[in-house]
């Protein structure tokens, strides 16, 4: 009886042994670690960006004569039509050179008449006899310089009336001043250059974002695009825009190269202005329903004594590590192959790995196939091992408070292309 009761003894105590290895220590494994869950859901790929709100058509008015305002009919935010009076530059000046310029015009006519007469007297003296061919070819010669003269003053009254009509400055299209850089009274000179004195958007129910995209981000923009932008005036609201031109010419910004997207916006309710910044988000591709891991899980990477332990572990299974050369057992284990990798950088696929706990309490790698990215989530395009509502692994929890906290640093071990969503 009492050899009985030795024996189930051992058996009690080699059961609790076996539960305490299988149940205890997965346990203990698995409170190692944080966890979340893989999903189905929607994933928008994004590429942000800023530019500034202007006019689609927005046109400068100056002055091509100078002088000082005399009269100014507009003012900041004045809607006006094509062919408006806007200011007047003081005429003085300009009328008296066109008073000069009749007076010039009227003593070059005279001369030209006196001149027409001499000739025609001396032609008939030339044909008497009484005047050479020489004196007769020199009256001639003054005719036609006097009748160039009076060609010369008539051009000089038509420029100084046209000098006199720049002094009434007119719109030349129809719509809003939005800048205005004189008041009156103020002298304006015209030389190479001619002064801005109004600035006229044509219509601003549309506008447009001149928005700066990076060298690395360009070629996923194309024309027709969609995009949906906000502006710090209205943060809450989410306005849409196309986009119609990608200009060919660069500029460095801070040592990158950055090319200007042009985006067209409806602004019918007048609720965005010129100058306004724009935060834009450019839409590159959108898939509905797919499995998405978390890209925390793609970061994260073991500390080396557990991927010691993890080594040992597959090592004791017949199994093979990562960075082996077994390839005879990595179907086992689901590490790729040597030719799976020459194949995978042939069709150019984004592979990343995962961690998590097989039924077992041991530490699995699982890998797989990734496509587009939010920067929070990223699509599995396919894998073996991973299914929806599967736990892996996000960090380790600390032993010493209990709060979760992840052993590398953001974004180490996350393969090329994870976290330019947004």
């Amino acid at each position: 009886m009492k050899k009985k009761i030795i024996i189930y003894g051992l058996i009690a105590a080699a059961v609790l042994i076996i539960a305490y290895l299988l149940f205890f220590r997965n346990n203990a494994q698995i409170e190692k670690f944080k966890f979340t869950q893989i999903k189905r859901g929607n994933i928008i790929t994004m590429i942000s960006s800023t530019g500034t709100m202007e006019a689609v058509s927005t046109v400068d008015v100056g002055t091509q004569v100078s002088g000082k305002i005399a009269k100014i009919f507009v003012d900041f935010n004045s809607h006006v039509r094509k062919g408006q009076l806007l200011a007047i530059i003081d005429t003085t000046a300009l009328s008296q050179q066109v008073q000069n310029a009749k007076a010039a015009l009227l003593k070059a006519k005279a001369q030209y008449i006196l001149a027409k007469a001499q000739y025609a007297q001396n032609v008939i003296l030339n044909h008497k006899g009484f005047l050479s061919d020489l004196d007769l070819i020199t009256s001639k010669s003054t005719l036609v310089s006097d009748s160039a003269d009076v060609e010369s003053a008539n051009g000089a009254l038509l420029q100084a009336k046209t000098n006199l009509g720049y002094a009434y400055i007119y719109s030349p299209i129809s719509g809003i001043i939005i800048n205005k850089n004189v008041l009156e009274g103020n002298t304006v000179a015209a030389s190479l250059q001619a002064p801005v004195l109004f600035s006229i958007a044509e219509d601003l129910s549309k506008m447009q974002i001149l928005a700066s995209v990076d060298e690395s981000d360009i070629g996923q923009i194309k024309n027709g695009q969609t995009t949906d932008f906000s502006v710090e005036a209205y943060p809450d609201k989410k306005f849409m825009g196309k986009v119609v031109q990608i200009r060919l010419n660069s500029q460095v910004v801070s040592n990158v190269v950055e090319y200007t997207v042009v985006i067209n916006a409806d602004n019918k309710d007048n609720l965005l202005l010129p100058g306004m910044t724009a935060t834009v988000d450019f839409y590159i591709a959108q898939k509905d329903s797919v499995l998405m891991i978390p890209n925390e899980a793609l970061g994260f990477l073991p500390d080396q004594q557990t991927l010691a332990k993890y080594k040992v572990t597959m090592q004791k299974n017949n199994g093979t590590y990562l960075g082996t050369s077994k390839n005879n057992s990595q179907q086992k284990t689901g590490v790729l192959s040597q030719n799976d990798s020459v194949k995978r950088h042939a069709n150019n696929l984004n592979v990343g790995k995962v961690w998590s706990i097989d039924d077992k309490g041991n530490l699995k790698q699982n890998f797989l196939v990734l496509g587009i990215t939010d920067g929070k989530n990223t699509e599995i395009v396919k894998s073996k091992n991973l299914k929806e509502g599967m736990n892996v692994i996000i960090g380790t929890a600390t032993a010493t408070n209990g709060n979760n906290a992840n052993s590398n640093a953001p974004g180490k071990g996350m393969p090329r292309g994870i976290g330019r969503g947004l």
